[in-house]
């Protein structure tokens, strides 16, 4: 099957003879939920933004459901109207002075009539649970509703593929489990999340696919075989996850359970009579 959007061979430096990404590869495939790790400085932001047209590569192609991205105004367009990127800090993407008014910038740029606008405006803020916030100026919304905001800037352009830089950073626990709900439920809609994080749990948990992003190139596969690699998170400078872990010794003793969370292993473990909290199981807390 043909990639929504595959990054062959990109090659980008910040300064000369510095490379941020030398050869790297990805590609996107619809309904395949994919998490991107790596060290800080190592990529992720950059690949990210090559990817949705921000940056031009210096070598290396983006390609858009199989032919690559031109980059003029009408390639770059096509190119937007299918991915769009969600940046970690909103105060990067808010600028109009009320919500309603910043989520309606992509479509009205888009060219769409009014009344399609406000029903794309309209769907977007209900997506994300923040219908309630559109006449709010976005000054004097929280963090949180901040990050709501932003992505649903980036809904509200339809897109196939919302790619998230980071979008769980300065999120509490119940903060990220409402974005993740979120995420599910504009993946059942038809719109195919890819992120970034530097918690590997979360990506064991959430992501179908892992790319991690070490020494210029992307390693990616399925979540439990690239997480796996324990010399791979060790370049990367990422540390182990634990479901991997799990798995091999629920295999070593005749178990082929494949718990992903902290709450699959405890209902495990308590499906087979087995003392929790004692510290006698050594299950991960939370």
């Amino acid at each position: 099957m043909t990639p929504v959007l595959e990054a062959r061979d990109l090659c980008f430096a910040y300064e000369p003879g510095r490379p941020v990404l030398d050869g790297a590869a990805l590609a996107l495939h619809a309904g395949r939920r994919v998490a991107v790790l790596g060290p800080n400085g190592g990529g992720k932001t950059t690949l990210f933004r090559l990817l949705a047209g921000a940056l031009a590569p210096a070598s290396g192609q983006v390609l858009l459901d199989g032919a690559p991205v031109v980059r003029s105004r009408r390639g770059l367009t096509a190119l937007r109207s299918q991915v769009q990127l969600v940046l970690q800090d909103p105060d990067d993407q808010l600028f109009s002075a009320s919500v309603g008014q910043d989520v309606s910038f992509g479509p009205v740029n888009l060219g769409l009539a009014p009344e399609q606008v406000r029903e794309r405006v309209a769907g977007a803020l209900a997506a994300l649970g923040i219908a309630d916030l559109a006449d709010r100026p976005t000054h004097l919304l929280s963090f949180g509703q901040k990050k709501r905001v932003a992505v649903a800037g980036a809904v509200a352009m339809a897109p196939r593929l919302l790619v998230l830089d980071e979008p769980t950073a300065g999120l509490d626990p119940a903060g990220v489990e409402e974005l993740l709900a979120t995420l599910a439920a504009l993946q059942a809609g038809g719109t195919t999340p890819v992120l970034s994080t530097h918690d590997v749990d979360l990506a064991q948990r959430w992501a179908e696919e892992v790319a991690v992003v070490v020494d210029g190139r992307v390693v990616a596969g399925e979540t439990s075989a690239v997480l796996g690699d324990a010399a791979l998170l060790r370049a990367a400078r990422l540390g182990p996850a634990w479901a991997p872990a799990v798995h091999r010794l629920l295999a070593a003793a005749g178990s082929d359970a494949r718990p992903r969370t902290a709450a699959e292993l405890h209902a495990l473990l308590v499906a087979h009579d087995t003392p929790v909290g004692s510290g006698s199981a050594g299950a991960p807390q939370g």
